[in-house]
């Protein structure tokens, strides 16, 4: 299922109009610490992060944002909250994106600053409902924070866009709770063609926190709903990027570093498969070739799913078999398993990758 969505750029990103699902996270480093600031999004960038904010809570941090751009290899959000002047300055330091309700800005005039500002940069307008801050007003209508009051919250922030002459806007629907997000973001697809900016605000540590944004997301994404998405984990944000790959590519929307099949183990397996395993995935996270490795502990599915990877692995008794597209290279034994798979992904990953580019030239 597609939903079609207007196209803009967050920097030399494509969001909407059908360009691949991105993957952002947020820094959670002292924005005004450009050094500890740049060296997160570096590490972000290594994961496969696509998009970067930065919370912005006073002019320091405003004018942090201009070296931080200038060393960034990832472009910049900046998250603004109540004070148009802090939009101004992150504009001028040549951020990519603003996170911005304009409702919350105050006076009309204020919003014409900012809107006429993000016109002449082409910076796109991301409108961000969370569920835990809606307005008083819809909260005193509908009870408490539904669906249908983060949908109204959205759209009265839209109008006030629109009924200026920007249309270069993005919006999120975010609550901590499932069911609520998925409706929300649902009911907003079947009334606006902007596009979406996914995830499960505040889903939790990275163990909660991944299961809820798994669940959330992957509904979403399944029924075409969702141009960039962020997970939302307490915790190291490099995790976020690494979850959202692992989502998008279990649906099979994007492509990027391996994908592991390994067995569950059980009582036919007789070599000690599960640190193998661990380690593999651990040894390889930053390949970024998509390769499909299998690691696979007995006789029975072991050698037809070690056949249909790229490469992968089927125990035997205190030893394995390594596959290559479909054929076996080798016995191995157990205690060197984990190194021949290792080294025959790096010896796949370049020689793929050389090929790619030698393509390329001709």
């Amino acid at each position: 299922m597609t939903r079609t969505t207007r196209s803009l750029k967050v920097g030399e990103v494509a969001v909407g109009g059908g360009a691949p699902v991105s993957v952002q996270s947020m820094t959670n480093t002292d924005t005004r610490d450009v050094t500890a600031t740049l060296a997160q999004i570096a590490r972000l960038a290594t994961a496969g992060c696509e998009i970067v904010r930065c919370a912005v809570p006073d002019a320091d941090a405003a004018a942090a944002l201009a070296p931080i751009v200038q060393a960034s290899s990832l472009p910049l959000i900046a998250d603004i909250h109540f004070d148009y002047r802090l939009a101004l300055t992150a504009l001028e330091g040549g951020v990519a994106g603003l996170r911005l309700n304009p409702g919350n800005i105050g006076e009309r005039w204020k919003v014409e600053e900012v809107v006429r500002a993000c016109a002449e940069r082409e910076v796109p307008i991301r409108i961000g409902v969370n569920g835990g801050s809606l307005e008083k007003e819809l909260l005193e209508r509908y009870g408490h924070p539904t669906a249908e009051a983060m949908v109204e919250s959205a759209i009265g922030h839209v109008r006030i866009l629109e009924d200026l002459g920007f249309e270069r806007i993005k919006v999120s629907l975010k609550a901590s709770d499932i069911r609520r997000s998925v409706e929300a973001y649902r009911l907003l697809a079947a009334q606006v063609d902007y596009p979406l900016h996914i995830g499960i605000t505040e889903a939790g540590t990275t163990w909660s926190g991944t299961i809820k944004s798994a669940i959330g997301l992957g509904v979403l994404l399944y029924e075409g709903i969702g141009d960039t998405l962020r997970v939302s984990l307490t915790g190291d944000p490099v995790q976020e990027v690494k979850v959202g790959w692992e989502i998008l590519k279990s649906l099979g929307l994007r492509e990027r570093g391996p994908v592991f099949v390994s067995c569950p183990t059980c009582g036919r397996c007789q070599i000690d498969l599960i640190p193998i395993a661990e380690e593999v995935e651990a040894r390889l996270q930053n390949l970024s070739r998509p390769l499909t490795i299998a690691v696979m502990g007995c006789v029975v599915n072991g050698p037809g799913d070690a056949r249909e990877a790229d490469l992968g692995i089927a125990g035997g008794k205190g030893q394995g078999l390594l596959f290559r597209k479909g054929e076996v290279v080798r016995k191995v034994a157990q205690g060197e398993l984990a190194d021949a798979l290792v080294d025959a992904a790096q010896e796949l990953a370049a020689q793929e990758d050389k090929t790619d580019a030698n393509d390329k030239e001709r």
